[in-house]
């Protein structure tokens, strides 16, 4: 019987390798100007606009709760689609480097240990060896998901 395999576009935050579905990454862009906005969560930079598009830029090292860093020529916006929802939703996330396109299958990724309420797991999809590495699947639907990206 075939294993199914997904591809997921991997980057960096933090020295730590994390990866994201690559049928929800639009496209890779390099760091441009973003608008800021009034009132809002740190982690939420502002928006730029893509051919028409507003799109809200989300630093996912500030949302992930770790150190900010200074923005810097490996830096990008990866721009994630919602491609099932009739509305979909755009978010750009700042990421400290792009890294890989690696292929998983179903029976590779292992769920995320338990650590009870004290870590908040909703957008940690599983963890897949690569070699030595151990690299944290985000789950895109979580990230495409206003109510839990945008939660204080």
């Amino acid at each position: 019987m075939n294993e199914i395999e997904q591809e997921y576009l991997t980057f960096l935050l933090d020295g730590e390798e994390f990866g994201v579905d690559i049928l929800c990454v639009q496209e890779i862009r390099v760091l441009s100007p973003i608008t800021t906005l009034p009132n809002k969560p740190d982690y939420i930079k502002g928006v730029i606009n893509l051919r028409g598009v507003i799109i809200p830029i989300v630093d996912l090292r500030e949302r992930f709760a770790k150190q900010a860093l200074k923005y810097n020529d490996q830096t990008v916006i990866v721009i994630l689609r919602d491609q099932t929802a009739i509305k979909p939703m755009v978010v750009g996330l700042v990421v400290d480097a792009v890294s890989e396109v690696y292929k998983f299958s179903d029976k590779s990724i292992r769920e995320a240990p338990d650590f009870g309420n004290k870590i908040d797991r909703c957008f940690i999809q599983g963890l897949a060896s690569h070699g030595e590495k151990l690299i944290i699947l985000l789950n895109s639907q979580t990230l495409l998901n206003q109510d839990e990206l945008y939660h204080l």
